[in-house]
């Protein structure tokens, strides 16, 4: 309806009008029902579609295939066919094989297994790691860096500050909670990112690097506990305790009410997930008017304030204790960012 007027009644024979507004949507609507009848756990983004399982034996890699099957069931009868081609089956953790296939025009197509791919926009592989999602990452940064060289010969602090945050930084710090580097040789790559991103601006070349920039080591220790602060505070939809367990000490001891219980971790991979790096001395040791806050902007101020004040350089050492002394000028423009 365009200036309230309606236009004409066209046939549809298939999918959804392409390039319009309601598209996506009569689209969602179409496969809202594609889940029904899956028994395990299966997650679903536009018209990308998850399904996984713990695989404990023969049983459950029949249950899964049984699925696919159901899958296979739902597209016949609503005409919309999956792309074999583009599915993939990856084993995490195990080495239990299966040959799982899927239907299409009455043929049957194995699905082939891969060791990396590309979830929105993340490269998960299949240990876990995070290395090659930080290399793509860091390559994407310095793709961009190298357009803005060419197109700017000369810019000043605040000209540097838009197009980095505007352009550079998106990229280094997309979904950082998912894949926050924690070997030395990731984490340099993206350091190295940004060490060059400073090197444009000529009042920075005379500044060394930790002058010049918060590293972004804090900035991800900013957005773990800002993340921490949006789930255990239920403004997330998603269930907390999914992700964290919590301390059953009381309120009456010393911190806040919501301090997290810290688990035995046996893999270094799992010991630096989002739900287990966060818990300990960067989540329980925040004061309590932080953890308290009523909003997120509130929390984020506090916590800036917190590093900006006369105990920031102390207490942001307790937080990330492989750090050094921290001024309070660059804190201060890490907080610009």
């Amino acid at each position: 309806m365009v200036n309230k007027q309606f236009s004409a009644w066209a046939p549809v024979i298939s999918a959804v009008p392409q390039g319009s507004v309601l598209g996506p949507l009569l689209f969602l609507i179409y496969v809202n029902d594609l889940p029904d009848g899956i028994k395990n756990d299966m997650r679903m983004f536009a018209d990308n579609t998850k399904i996984w399982s713990r695989i404990g034996g023969l049983t459950d890699c029949v249950q899964l295939q049984a699925d696919l099957n159901q899958l296979h069931a739902w597209s016949d009868k609503w005409l919309l066919s999956f792309n074999p081609d583009k599915c993939k089956v990856m084993h995490v953790g195990h080495d239990y094989r299966f040959l799982y296939t899927i239907q299409k025009n009455n043929s049957t197509h194995n699905l082939s297994a891969t060791t990396e791919e590309r979830d929105l926009g993340i490269v998960v592989t299949d240990n876990l790691e995070v290395s090659t999602q930080c290399t793509e990452a860091a390559k994407r940064a310095m793709k961009v860096l190298r357009m803005i060289r060419r197109q700017f010969k000369d810019m000043d602090k605040e000209c540097f500050t838009i197009l980095y945050k505007s352009f550079v930084k998106p990229h280094m710090e997309f979904a950082i909670q998912v894949w926050s580097p924690y070997l030395k040789r990731d984490i340099e790559s993206l350091q190295r990112a940004q060490r060059r991103a400073t090197k444009l601006v000529k009042e920075f070349l005379k500044l060394s690097y930790e002058d010049r920039f918060c590293k972004l080591v804090d900035r991800r220790l900013r957005g773990d506990l800002i993340e921490t602060y949006k789930v255990v505070t239920a403004k997330e939809k998603v269930r907390k305790e999914d992700f964290f367990i919590f301390s059953d000490t009381g309120y009456n001891l010393r911190g806040h009410c919501y301090k997290l219980a810290t688990t035995r971790n046996r893999l270094e991979v799992h010991r630096n997930f989002f739900s287990q790096r966060v818990v300990g001395r960067p989540w329980n040791l925040l004061p309590a008017h932080i953890v308290e806050a009523p909003t997120v902007n509130a929390f984020k101020n506090r916590y800036d304030s917190m590093k900006s004040g006369p105990w920031g350089t102390i207490k942001l050492m307790l937080l990330r204790p492989t750090s050094t002394s921290t001024s309070t000028s660059k804190l201060n423009l890490c907080n610009a960012f």
